[in-house]
């Protein structure tokens, strides 16, 4: 079992907590809209990983 997927959820975790942190400090939207993105990205990635269980 790999150990890859999981800090990938975790990165992802973290980015969408930034986002959230700036958008609710009233931050430009595209700078959270970007950490959004980066982290719906992380999580795909992680989810693909786990699914086709790559080595």
């Amino acid at each position: 079992m790999s150990v890859f997927p999981i800090v990938l959820f975790g990165l992802a975790g973290v980015l969408l907590g930034g986002a959230w942190s700036l958008k609710r400090q009233g931050a430009p939207i595209t700078a959270s809209a970007l950490l959004g993105v980066l982290a719906v990205m992380a999580a795909a990635a992680g989810v693909l990983r786990l699914s086709l269980g790559g080595e």
